[in-house]
């Protein structure tokens, strides 16, 4: 099939977009709010929404705007600095979507989240029934990282990131990564001229990823590396990706058109079910256990639960509940769940049958370490 009617397939489906704006995309060569690219964003966002599209706006920017305050040249490295900056740009970032999408009928609602926000299932829950509500009254959700508290504990890492998280938080159907170049070359354009961009991708293989070279920007934190991964991450929930030029005029209405402009990557067939897709994408493992080969293999193959008798070690510390990293002899992470023990009660059942488990710790909750509905295997993905 043509790539322009793969196109038009998928925005047909589309009821409900994600839009990710990076920072490089709304802010001039001096740190500066570009209000060209709020004015195009607005107002191609407000003609869509008459076609009963569904948006929710993932936005960089407010560390970028808070520079341009400051006089920062480059983006500071102290995390108070950071902060501070992102503190004063959110302000001045909320402004011009407010004034923008106002301009043309819409109205806004700013979300500022953390991972932490997202980790938890009933925080989750309760993030996505917000931002239903905010939907289903017609407001577009603008969503951004709290920059301004945020700590490397609690950070997403990168909007690319989030807007694939977001993808899966309010169940959408398509997400577009607005970025400063035109999609997914064959190889680097500023290195090599004669680079092709790639229209289509269907699939994400290690070799594309490979090809994705880290970019550097004296802002943003991202580069194709992370729009690549924030691409599969959506893939895995069935939401296929567009990632192209976003400070081009007119780009996102000939996207939302079916045009041919950037990359286009395609969903998965089996996609993940949202609690699955949760668990392999949202959270972070605390902990790793590695296993030996008749536990991947079954595990892997089978669709199998992991039982103590497969588990060689374990790695860190973590509690019942908690999210931990499946790995093989190899070092290799092949799976990812919860767990349903502590590390403390797996290392003294670890190599135990089932039958034994009530003996060793004087109960037992769960036959399975991590039951299959907890288990996500990440080769499949």
């Amino acid at each position: 099939m043509a790539t322009e009617n793969i196109r038009t397939k998928v925005l047909e489906k589309a009821t409900r977009i994600v839009i990710k704006i990076g920072s490089n995309v709304i802010t001039t060569s001096g740190w500066k709010l570009d209000r060209t690219v709020f004015a195009d964003i607005a107002q191609t966002v407000a003609k869509a929404k008459k076609r009963n599209k569904e948006f929710i706006i993932v936005s960089s920017g407010a560390i970028a705007a808070g520079m341009g305050t400051l006089g920062f040249k480059e983006r500071p490295k102290l995390i108070a600095l950071e902060q501070a900056a992102a503190a004063i740009g959110q302000i001045n970032l909320m402004a011009l979507y407010q004034r923008f999408f106002n301009k043309f009928g819409c109205s806004v609602a700013q979300v500022l989240l953390t991972h932490d926000d997202l980790k938890h299932r009933k925080r989750f829950l309760n993030a996505r029934h917000a931002l239903d509500s905010l939907l289903a009254y017609d407001i577009i959700p603008i969503i951004n990282e709290n920059d301004s508290t945020v700590v490397d504990e609690i950070r997403f890492g990168d909007n690319d990131h989030l807007s694939a998280l977001v993808t899966n938080l309010v169940q959408a159907d398509l997400l577009v990564i607005l970025t400063d170049i035109a999609g997914l070359y064959d190889r680097d354009p500023k290195t090599f001229p004669d680079a092709q961009l790639i229209p289509l991708v269907e699939k994400i293989t290690a070799s594309i990823e490979k090809s994705a070279q880290e970019t550097r920007s004296t802002i943003s934190r991202g580069g194709m590396v992370t729009k690549i991964a924030a691409a599969k991450t959506a893939a895995s929930f069935g939401v296929p990706t567009i990632i192209a030029n976003g400070k081009t005029a007119g780009n996102l209405e000939k996207i939302l058109q079916g045009k041919k402009i950037g990359t286009l990557f395609l969903s998965e067939k089996n996609k993940l079910t949202s609690r699955k897709h949760w668990i392999a994408f949202t959270l972070k493992p605390l902990g790793e256990i590695i296993v030996d080969d008749g536990a991947k293999t079954a595990i892997v193959n089978k669709g199998k639960s992991l039982l103590p008798s497969g588990i060689l070690r374990v790695e860190g510390e973590f509690a019942a509940g908690e999210a931990v990293a499946c790995r093989d002899q190899g070092g290799i992470e092949f799976a990812r769940g919860l767990s349903r023990y502590s590390s403390a009660e797996i290392v003294k059942i670890m190599g135990c049958k089932t039958a034994q488990i009530a003996r060793v710790l004087g109960h037992c909750p769960s036959q399975e370490v991590i039951n299959r509905d907890d288990l996500v295997v990440l080769n499949r993905i």
